[in-house]
């Protein structure tokens, strides 16, 4: 965990810097995206908020993403992280958003990917999407590795707009 502390304060003094927020739609990470970013003091000046969209459910409640967004979609693409990034940042208005999605295991998903199969978005001024294949069944570890996927993918891409 305490990488992805570090991490999340790397990533929060740019966001403070530049006067810059993010939102979070996390999956298979459990809340450890969110966890990292908000592990800083002081916060509230660029995490706006975010949820755990494990279900559909849940992100049905807290993304209200239309069933016609989700038309040639599935869970556990890039493709999906993206959507949950974008329909997080629209619905809580900030300047970037990570979406997660994916295998956390010991076993696969329905949807045939492998334990340890993740995909990540950042959407923002510049989108940039990823897919991470830890090979493992572990399922701490790859929530860490995810949560860490997720925040070095941000970390790229805002290293890369300024």
């Amino acid at each position: 965990m305490d990488d992805l502390f570090a991490l999340g304060e790397e990533i929060g003094k740019v966001l403070v810097e530049r006067h810059e927020t993010i939102a979070v739609a996390e999956s298979s990470a459990g809340g450890l995206i969110s966890a990292a970013l908000l592990s800083v003091p002081g916060a509230s000046a660029y995490f706006v908020g975010g949820g755990v969209v494990y279900t559909r459910t849940s992100r049905n409640a807290l993304l209200a993403i239309p069933e016609s967004s989700l038309e040639g979609v599935r869970a556990s693409t890039e493709s999906y992280a993206l959507l949950l990034a974008r329909a997080v940042r629209e619905r809580l208005g900030t300047t970037w958003a990570i979406g997660e999605t994916g295998a956390t295991g010991p076993t696969g998903n329905r949807y045939g990917d492998a334990p340890g199969h993740a995909c990540f978005a950042v959407c923002g001024p510049s989108e940039l999407a990823r897919t991470l294949e830890t090979a493992r069944a572990d399922r701490h570890e790859n929530m860490s590795a995810f949560a860490a996927g997720a925040l070095e993918l941000f970390r790229e891409v805002i290293s890369a707009v300024h």
